[in-house]
């Protein structure tokens, strides 16, 4: 993501030096020779998570987001980025300076190369430089951007802690060529090799505390004259649909069909090309992590709806509908709601309501936003049978969670289509029956299931790859028994190259636009780029699954347009 495209928003540094000097955000102190600086606090936070305008600065508080694993393990931080705000385009040297008061533990400034890459169950650190101050202690880490062999637990490339003589001075973060320094009251506390930090040109900030809160009473980025410096907004604003685009083509055939993509903020708000096919050829988004339980109330009665909001965001300014993703999972959860107990009747009382807050908190916040929503995601067995999870929707409700979970659903939302999504569903067999008869059994309890998800993962050509037979089987069950049918999560592996995965995506295109039940078709992500997993060693592997390969179009890609155009 080096590299700055022409349609990046940016602010020209005489318009940003304009509004400067129009609001007064030169700080006493500052070099003679600054050509441009640009008040911070005078930026767009409103999408940052723990971070609150309070009129004299930012308050800053703990939001306690992290990833967990798939076994409920681990718990990899989440620190909030400023994302859908405004990040700064500054190729050149630059000077931030910073002053925090009140604060009760921690305070963290962070300064990305680039915006992290949230995966399922990790998250990559990019290159960026990690400044906290706890007591008097400055602690100043750099990450160079490159894959530890435990990608839950980066390492700084660099670390080490200072003694800082007064704690509410202002600390700064100076680049001069190949140099980094640090400062604090004016005084330099580090210095140290630029290396490959800032190479982007780019900056994204971030604000967090581990465990209390602060307020950041100044932030102000300057540039010395000659030197570039200028405000940017998210690429995705400037991107437009295209006439050719997959969804363009669909609707010639079936005006409401949807062609959709899992989407992921960070890199709709950085990266031009990915923003660019997300808006010229989808239709229907589904955030990949951002409305998952652990992302949006990472602690018991609290909600962080700031990063979902700011994707809806910009899907309804694109024209885009969002399929929301996703309720009861027995995955993805936070801590909290995972260890809550139901080994007594009241346990199970109070935890069934704490649950269910949690559901018509979450839907009625978006209420109106969503076309569809996962209300129960991959509910049964890990070993592809057919047995329930024993989540703890499953030890709070029993069995018939998901009619329990779609009536609060419905009672948030009565609009808002409500779907079962599950793997290995695909095709013909106990599997498929058992996902078919949930759904059936749900709505006989009361519930309000509209249809059911297929994920169509295909991970192994030898034991996932779909047919068109057996598609148009499944697709002629689920209209046997009265439901609709999205494919919701299609991914192919080019293991045996990449003419054998494009002919599998048509396939599972073709099967689905076919049918009048199959209402919707999602591929699950955009760009091999942020195609990242961890193998049975541990090992980040990148994946080579989807129609864009580093903001190229894939023969896949290619091979859904020909499916779409007929």
């Amino acid at each position: 993501m080096a590299a700055l495209t022409a349609r990046r928003r940016v602010a020209s540094t005489a318009v940003v030096g304009l509004l400067c000097a129009l609001v007064g955000c030169s700080p006493s102190g500052s070099p003679s020779d600054e050509g441009t600086v640009v008040d911070l606090l005078q930026q767009d936070w409103e999408h940052v998570l723990g971070v609150v305008a309070d009129g004299t600065g930012l308050r800053v508080t703990a939001t306690g987001r992290s990833i967990v694993e798939q076994d409920g393990g681990g718990g990899q931080p989440d620190p909030p980025v400023n994302l859908a705000g405004t990040h700064l385009v500054a190729p050149e040297d630059f000077t931030l300076r910073a002053s925090f008061t009140d604060v009760t533990a921690d305070a963290t400034l962070v300064v990305y190369d680039s915006p992290p890459v949230i995966a399922d169950e990790f998250r990559i650190e990019p290159a960026a430089l990690h400044l906290t101050l706890r007591g008097d202690d400055l602690r100043i880490a750099v990450f160079d951007g490159s894959h530890p062999q435990d990608v839950t637990d980066p390492q700084p490339a660099h670390d080490e802690h200072v003694t800082v003589l007064d704690t509410s001075a202002p600390l700064s973060v100076h680049r001069s060529g190949d140099l980094l320094e640090i400062a604090s009251d004016g005084e330099t506390v580090s210095s140290l090799p630029l290396g490959d930090v800032f190479d982007s040109g780019e900056l994204w900030l971030g604000l967090s505390s581990e465990e209390g809160a602060f307020t950041v009473r100044s932030l102000v980025a300057s540039a010395p004259s000659g030197a570039s410096l200028a405000t940017a907004g998210p690429v995705a604003d400037d991107a437009e649909p295209s006439p050719d685009g997959l969804q363009a083509l669909a609707a010639g055939s079936r005006p409401d069909f949807l062609v959709g993509a899992a989407v992921a903020l960070g890199p709709f708000v950085s990266d031009a090309e990915y923003a660019s096919a997300v808006v010229g050829d989808f239709g229907a988004l589904t955030p990949e992590n951002a409305m998952k339980p652990q992302a949006l109330s990472p602690r018991q009665g609290e909600y962080t709806f700031e990063e979902a909001d700011a994707l809806l965001d910009l899907a309804e300014s694109a024209g885009i509908a969002v399929h929301g993703h996703t309720i009861a999972f027995t995955e993805a959860m936070p801590r909290w709601m995972r260890e809550l107990p139901t080994g007594t009747e009241q346990e199970r009382q109070e935890s069934a309501d704490a649950l269910l807050d949690y559901v018509t908190t979450v839907v009625m916040h978006f209420r109106g936003r969503l076309d569809s929503l996962d209300v129960v995601n991959e509910p049964f067995d890990l070993d592809q049978g057919t047995s329930l999870q024993e989540n703890v929707w499953f030890r709070v409700f029993g069995p018939t969670y998901p009619a329990v979970v779609s009536q609060a659903v419905h009672a948030a939302d009565p609009d808002v289509r409500q779907f079962i999504n599950e793997n290995g569903a695909d095709v013909p067999g106990p599997r498929q029956d058992a996902l078919l008869q949930l759904a059936l059994d749900t709505n006989a309890q009361g519930g309000h299931i509209d249809g059911v998800g297929l994920q169509a993962h295909v991970y192994e050509l030898d034991t996932d790859a779909l047919s068109a037979g057996d598609l148009a089987t499944t697709f002629a069950s689920v209209e046997d028994a009265g439901l609709l049918v999205r494919i919701s999560e299609n991914d192919v592996t080019d293991s045996e190259g990449q003419a054998v995965q494009a002919e599998q995506y048509a396939t599972v295109l073709a099967a689905c636009l076919r049918s009048d039940t199959c209402v919707s078709y999602t591929t699950w992500g955009v760009d091999d780029t942020y195609d990242w997993w961890v193998d049975d060693d541990g090992a980040l592997q990148q994946g080579h699954d989807l129609l864009l390969d580093d903001g190229e179009p894939t023969p896949a890609s290619d091979a859904l347009r020909e499916v779409l155009a007929g």
